[in-house]
Order: structure tokens, then C-alpha cells, then sequence
């Protein structure tokens, strides 16, 4: 039985923080009213605890979860911290504590509220990453390649790992605009940085030339006769464009070059 209920935590905002939360609920007995990150902070009048993040506390918690209930609920987990549930600390306090009593089985009792709660916006975030993996489109800017996206959840750690693996070689920014955060990686090393807004210079006539050509492959390889705005906006949704490169207005303002056939070029 949970003893305390008039208190509200708040911690650094970070996941392992999160995870010290969860330790001196369990541990103390406490079901807090409220979960508030540092940035997130709300006057109020009942007791507020500073939860420190401590490394040990929070990995005791991390082995925890897959032990008593699977690397799935782990995922949910994870990926809902990363949701933009306004209420996801303590909808996921009460998931844990309810895993904790039955095992792995947790995953499966979607009728449950708190259970329904954290699946789906793990699922939604899952979504999104997987959507922008293919929606992203970078920008060469002297020798980086640049990207701006706007998530609806803090995608940032998952597309983290999908690109740098994609791009061992390279390096990389993506600055989500939603969070004002920026993934910087380079030489396989990644890092995520408060950033309110990115200033880009504009691009040069190279650049310019390679966005002009993915317009026009995106023009060329669609079908006429199949055309059908609403499949597309189903698999493509329309929040995204803004970000895409052939849904932009400026990368048709210049004529494309025109290539000789080499051919010609022997008739000259």
C-alpha cells in the first residue's frame, strides 16, 4: 500500500533522473501527485522532493524493468519518456508499479488505462521516428549535412543511432525546432544541445543544383494517371513538407542544366 499522496517530485529532466523517481516511489512508499522536470516546474502548495539523479539508483531501476517484465516494456518505457504526453512521469510511474505486481503480462492488459496510456504514445513515437528516418532531408553546408525537423515527440535519440549508422562517415546536424534541440554527431559520436534557433547561410549554386535535381526526380517517377492527394497525405503527412525538399517553391526557380549525350559531343 502507498502511504503518501500529498507530494510532488521534481527532478532534471533527464531519463535516469526519471528513473530516481521511480526508485524513491517504490522504495518509500510514495505515490506523488506530480512528476515535474526542472524546466516544467508548477507552483504549488503541497511538499516538493528534489529527486537527485544518482547512476546507481537509476540503473538498479533500468535492470529492473526487463527482469520483472520483458525488453518490450522496457521499449514502451523509453519511448514514452520521449512522448509528448503531458502526463507521461506519472502515467508511467503507474505502469511500472503495476508490472512490478504481474510480470511481463503487463504488456498485454491494453484494457488497463495506465497500460493503454504508455503503449500508445510509445507507439506514436515509434511512428514518428520511423516516418522521419525517410522524411528527413539534409543540406550540404561546407562539407556538414544539415537537416531541420518538426516532431511532435523528442525524436532526437532514436534518429541519433538510425544515422549514424547510416553515416558512419559523415558529419551531421539535425535541429529539431519543436524541442529547440540539436543532434550534433561527428566522427561517430553523438551529442544532443539546447539550441533556440539555427541560422543557415544560403546555399550554394552546388547545393542548389542537388535540390533542383531531387525535385525533379520526385516530379519525374510519379505516375500521372495515379495521382491521388489523399494516399499520399495517408503515407506522407502534410505536417512534414514544410521540412522537405521537393515540396519547396524555391528549389524550381532555377533551369537545370542541360547534359549532352556524348553522341553529340562527337558531332561537334
Amino acid at each position: 500500500m502507498h502511504h503518501r499522496t500529498d507530494i510532488v517530485y521534481q527532478y532534471d529532466g533527464s531519463f535516469e533522473g526519471f528513473l530516481c523517481c521511480v526508485f524513491r516511489a517504490v522504495y518509500q512508499r510514495e505515490d506523488p501527485m506530480a512528476i515535474f522536470s526542472e524546466d516544467g516546474a508548477q507552483a504549488t502548495l503541497l511538499e516538493t522532493a528534489l529527486i537527485d539523479t544518482e547512476p546507481d539508483k537509476a540503473g538498479r531501476v533500468l535492470r529492473s524493468i526487463p527482469a520483472k517484465m520483458g525488453t518490450d516494456a522496457l521499449r514502451a518505457v523509453q519511448w514514452c519518456f520521449l512522448s509528448d504526453l503531458e502526463d507521461r512521469e506519472t502515467a508511467i510511474l503507474a505502469f511500472l508499479r503495476l508490472g512490478y505486481r504481474v510480470g511481463s503480462p503487463v504488456m498485454r492488459m491494453l484494457t488497463d488505462p495506465c497500460v493503454h496510456k504508455v503503449v500508445t504514445a510509445a507507439r506514436n513515437v515509434a511512428n514518428e521516428a520511423h516516418l522521419l528516418k525517410g522524411f528527413t532531408r539534409f543540406s550540404d553546408h561546407g562539407g556538414a549535412l544539415v537537416a531541420e525537423i518538426e516532431p511532435k515527440n523528442h525524436v532526437l535519440p532514436i534518429l541519433a543511432r538510425h544515422f549514424r549508422a547510416r553515416m558512419p562517415g559523415e558529419s551531421f546536424l539535425i535541429h529539431d525546432r519543436t524541442h529547440k534541440l540539436v543532434l550534433l554527431c561527428s566522427g561517430g559520436c553523438c551529442q544532443i544541445l539546447p539550441l533556440e534557433e539555427l541560422s543557415l547561410p544560403r546555399a550554394d549554386r552546388r547545393e542548389q543544383l542537388y535540390r533542383q535535381l531531387w525535385t525533379r526526380f520526385y516530379d519525374t517517377v510519379s505516375i500521372e494517371s495515379r495521382y491521388n492527394p489523399r494516399c499520399r497525405m495517408t503515407h506522407m503527412p502534410k505536417r512534414y513538407w514544410a521540412m522537405m525538399t521537393e515540396f519547396q517553391p524555391e528549389n524550381q526557380a532555377f533551369a537545370l542544366p542541360e547534359v549532352s549525350s556524348p553522341s553529340s559531343e562527337k558531332l561537334r
